[in-house]
């Protein structure tokens, strides 16, 4: 990843786009990406601006080959209404920094430091080989990241959860807290861990499918977290699975790849999950959802939108001394054509199973803490939102090459 830039004008291409919201309703914090493909140039840095004010953008190199793939910017935009941008990509420059929206991190657990907001042992990647659990010895078990609304991270483990860290304040804060806030920063009403997933869906979890009930991801070859983006603008994090057999003990089970970009938008509360096959993959069988949170209520509209609003303790009982019980919304979207069935909820979860289509799967997922001073605070709201949030991305804006 590298942030975008304004360089020496010695080669470089200039160009508008119109975006235009055809929707009734005004867009907030809209992502605009641009693949750089179909531009000819080696981009290493590049300019946005709107009515002649610069726009904060970024550059990210997705499959990490060196050159640059997408540009992205967000901007806000009403109903019925088109922007227009002017672009410029450069073939050299020094990154210009822009204030940071997002944040990323992935540590090693340092067992020379007792403290767990204080750790310093910071990675960009790590790649295990079959057997190997390193969940242990990942500070906050895996890649964590956050916008200023919201805060996610994903278990490096054989369970891949994806799990949730509810604020109080729209504000960064994992930099300083690493989930872990001690008493002082919770106290000053710093977020904290507010779901307890254990072996459930969490949120959005990506698991297989035996027919009955999901089942964890074992079976690997190699298993990798990377991070892609490290902002300003969006977070992305690489979840690899190299060589999964799924239903290992079937006849003629074959290996496969299986390739997850979770990324987050600055301004937005929900992750997105893109999730690529290296082979035919169109008869595969997983599962997704999200945990049956205790006494929850559930919202789904029978189409891929899905979410639940509930109250229970966010760690287990032998470590609940210094945590209350936390109410949470969870909410989920699949495009139909990846759904095979929604699944009746059970104790543990609220499921769905999935397939793939041309070797891809796509759906997005959010959620809410009621701690929020600026969000959501009874099971109404929250499957309202839901509803607003499914009309939103079904309406996304029209990109214009001028």
């Amino acid at each position: 990843m590298a942030a975008c830039a304004i360089a020496p004008a010695l080669s470089q291409t200039t160009f508008g786009i119109t975006v235009t919201n055809r929707h009734d309703k005004a867009k907030t914090n809209t992502p605009i990406v641009l693949n750089l493909d179909e531009y000819g140039i080696d981009v290493k840095s590049a300019l946005v601006t709107a009515d002649g004010k610069e726009t904060a953008c970024q550059l990210d190199d997705l499959d990490q080959d060196g050159r640059m793939d997408e540009l992205c910017f967000i901007t806000d935009i009403g109903a019925d209404e088109s922007r227009k941008f002017e672009i410029t990509l450069y073939e050299t420059g020094r990154p210009k920094k822009y204030e940071p929206q997002v944040y990323v991190e992935m540590l090693l657990s340092n067992k020379k430091i007792k403290k767990n907001n204080k750790q310093n042992l910071y990675i960009s990647e790590l790649t295990v080989d079959n057997g190997t659990n390193p969940y242990w010895q990942l500070h906050h078990h895996g890649a964590a990241f956050e916008n200023d609304m919201v805060a996610y991270r994903i278990y490096f483990d054989h369970r891949q959860t994806v799990d949730i860290y509810g604020k109080y304040k729209r504000q960064l804060e994992l930099k300083e807290t690493q989930f872990y806030p001690d008493d002082r920063q919770k106290a000053a009403q710093y977020g904290d861990d507010v779901l307890w997933v254990g072996s459930t869906l969490g949120l959005g979890t990506l698991r297989g499918w035996d027919g009955h009930k999901p089942t964890m991801l074992n079976d690997v070859e190699k298993r990798s977290q990377k991070i892609i983006a490290r902002g300003p603008i969006r977070t992305i994090v690489e979840v690899k699975d190299k060589g999964w057999t799924p239903q290992a003990e079937a006849p003629g089970a074959t290996p496969i790849d299986m390739t997850a970009l979770y990324t987050l938008y600055a301004g937005r509360r929900e992750c997105s999950v893109d999730v690529k096959f290296d082979k035919q993959a169109e008869d595969l069988m997983l599962s997704t959802g999200f945990i049956n949170v205790k006494n929850s209520t559930e919202f789904s509209d029978k189409r891929g939108l899905r979410g639940c609003w509930g109250t229970d303790w966010p760690v287990s009982a032998k470590d609940s001394v210094g945590h209350k019980r936390e109410t949470v919304g969870l909410g989920i979207c699949i495009p139909e054509k990846h759904i095979v069935s929604e699944e009746h909820a059970d104790k543990d979860n609220y499921a769905f199973v999935v397939k793939p289509t041309n070797n891809e799967l796509h759906y997005k997922i959010t959620f809410c803490s009621d701690n929020e001073t600026f969000g959501y605070h009874s099971d109404k709201e929250w499957y309202d939102f839901l509803k607003e949030w499914k009309e939103d991305l079904a309406n996304p804006v029209i990109i214009k090459k001028e």
